[in-house]
């Protein structure tokens, strides 16, 4: 990863500040409120310690899952600075002998399900964030509570409708209004926290030590419950190669880690002198005249986190469909002069759609937290067990540096993950469901197109044979430049067939284009193109990205061949063979799942539509194919 100047490092941290802390920034509103509830806190029973146990878990899961596994270790297991699943199977994948193939086989399934789960993650961020800060109405006028639901439905609405407008233009204002956000935090938990200072004791372990040891299965549910302090780690994982880990470890120390604390200390420090505090104690912390200010602050600051969420998602799944883990979706550049802000309108409309049923099917943030942190969780048990291959194979660390730390990880990832799954029939069940879908998609996908890919390399002809034609002029040329797609380097397209098949004759200018997305998220420095030339004006052109960035394939194709003949981008025609797929062939996949498979071919774009080609200048060519 190039090191960002020092003097962009501030900037870069205010930024970061709107778009990687949003999720982990509006924990508050939620987080201890619900572990005092899972707890079955009730003061006329209970000492400080089923309040200050709570405290401690959650600040030191902040502490070691936060500033150390992610901020400290990961924010360095980067490929070319870019941080996320896809990554870190980049990492392994970049020394050949780190894994055996069956090893990296398994790896690639436990990538894709880490994947799948941020699908689950994505659609129920948006909801509990903005559900939460609605709910702050309630404290205004508890008749308000029947709006709730529609005002948090409608925000929702509009966060989605305005994707496709992009939002580089608001943006901007994220990162102010996140700091005045984690002001606003620190602020409230100091002002309570000094009117019970004794808080302070729940930052000793001791206290969340005990809380574990002495409540049991308790225990164990509020492990479910402290995880909600912690969300949005994997996005600030994901999120490394946009700012570097130095302007993020400078967010987070100088002001995000103490707004943090302070304001779970002032929600604590509340409970314990109010208990009827309880009910809500974020709000709770707000004097009455501020109330208004901060539940409008609130929801601007879990749009922003929303927002980031939905961001990550378009990246997640543009990265998954040039890999080739999905079918390719439509893309649209929101601003042409940034590749990397995208709009992708059928993942847009299905986590619309799947917000909003949340909202309505759950009601409240209290019963939506019951569904979030299992996809979380294992999340980041999956990559702590990735990290540890990245230190063992590709870093070369000895067993016991990379095993201490993981294990420590690990240990309370389990913890994460058993209290969530307590939780199992009152939601945890959702996510689990998405991501097994989303992952029987991609492993569909997947099988699919290499059967595919292995039955048409079967039934190619080689370059030679056609030039051999062309130089004894057995074929009739005509005037134009065709260009025919083909996922293979080697040997002639089946859209050339047929054309040559069906129109007897071939154009002057013929290119053999073939687009590969390497496991790299960038090439730096490296050859883009590679051409080959097999006759007079015949050439074969790859073309090479790396699988975090936006392919211009018309421009890089011309930049390509500029060097070795003129194009006329007008008289160019991209020909692109359009499958027509039958479920009765000889592949080794389940009927059911071949029938999945031909509807996700369906619903694939063409690889001239998902490049942005003008559509004038396309032509597809049918061919059947059994499966």
């Amino acid at each position: 990863m190039s090191e960002h100047k020092p003097s962009n490092n501030w900037s870069l941290a205010l930024v970061a500040l709107g778009v990687v802390f949003g999720d982990i920034g509006t924990s508050p509103l939620y987080a201890l409120r619900e572990c005092l509830d899972h707890a079955g806190y009730d003061p006329t029973i209970h000492g400080v310690e089923m309040v200050y146990g709570p405290i401690s878990l959650m600040f030191w899961s902040l502490t070691i899952m936060v500033a150390v596994k992610y901020l400290s270790l990961l924010s360095y297991a980067t490929a070319q600075g870019e941080g996320g699943m896809f990554a870190l199977l980049s990492l392994l994948r970049s020394k050949k002998e780190a894994l055996s193939p069956k090893s990296m086989s398994f790896v690639l399934l436990v990538v894709l399900f880490g994947a799948s789960l941020l699908y689950g993650d994505g659609m129920i961020t948006p909801a509990i964030s903005v559900l939460s800060a609605v709910e702050g109405l309630k404290q205004i006028n508890p008749g308000l509570s029947q709006w709730v639901v529609p005002i948090a439905v409608t925000i929702l609405m509009g966060l989605f409708v305005v994707q496709k407008h992009g939002t580089d233009k608001i943006g901007v204002a994220f990162g102010p209004i996140m700091i005045v956000w984690f002001f606003a935090l620190g602020g409230l938990g100091l002002y309570r926290f000094l009117e019970h200072p004794e808080v302070i004791q729940a930052l000793s372990p001791h206290w969340g030590f005990m809380y574990l040891i002495h409540h049991g299965y308790h225990g164990i549910v509020i492990m479910g419950m402290v995880l909600l302090a912690v969300t949005g780690c994997e996005a600030l994982y994901a999120d490394i190669g946009h700012f570097g880990h130095k302007p993020l470890q400078q967010s987070w120390f100088l002001l995000v880690w103490p707004a943090l604390t302070l304001n779970y200390l002032g929600q604590g420090a509340l409970v314990v002198n109010n208990p009827d505090a309880v009910e809500h104690p974020f709000f709770n912390l707000v004097p009455q005249a501020l109330l208004v200010p901060m539940i409008i602050l609130a929801t601007a600051a879990t749009i922003i986190a929303s927002q980031a969420m939905i961001t990550g998602v378009f990246s997640l799944t543009q990265q998954a469909v040039q890999l080739g883990y999905l079918p390719r979706l439509k893309i649209v550049h929101t601003n042409p002069d940034v590749r990397g802000q995208i709009y992708m309108p059928q993942v847009n409309f299905l986590l619309m759609v799947a917000c909003i049923a949340l909202v309505i099917g759950f009601k409240t943030s209290s019963a939506l937290a019951s569904a979030y942190g299992l996809s979380v969780s294992l999340e980041m048990l999956l990559t702590s067990i990735l990290f540890f291959f990245v230190a063992r194979r590709i870093w070369d660390w000895p067993f016991w540096k990379a095993f201490l730390p993981v294990m420590v990880f690990m240990i309370i990832e389990f913890g994460y993950v058993a209290g969530s799954l307590v939780k199992f029939m009152q939601g945890a069940w959702f996510p689990l469901v998405v991501a097994a879908f989303i992952w029987l998609i991609m492993k569909t996908w997947m099988d699919g197109r290499a059967f595919l890919f292995q039955a048409m390399q079967r039934g190619r002809l080689p370059v030679k044979h056609l030039v051999d034609e062309i130089q004894k002029d057995r074929i009739v040329r005509v005037p134009g430049t065709a260009v025919f797609m083909s996922a293979s380097a080697d040997g002639l397209p089946l859209a050339l067939l047929h054309h040559l098949k069906h129109n007897k004759a071939l154009h002057k200018q013929v290119v053999l284009l073939t687009v590969k997305f390497e496991d790299v998220p960038h090439l730096r420095g490296q050859t883009r193109h590679e051409i080959e030339q097999h006759c007079d004006e015949f050439y074969r052109v790859v073309l090479r990205y790396g699988f975090a960035e936006s392919p211009q394939v018309f421009d890089d194709l011309c930049h390509a061949l500029s060097e070795k003949t003129k194009l006329k981008r007008a008289g160019i025609t991209f020909y692109q063979s359009r499958e027509i797929l039958l479920t009765n062939g000889p592949g080794k996949m389940a009927r059911w799942r071949k029938r999945l498979f031909v509807t996700l071919s369906r619903l694939s774009r063409p690889a001239t539509g998902y490049f942005d080609l003008p559509p004038r200048q396309v032509c597809e060519l049918g061919i059947q194919l059994e499966v």
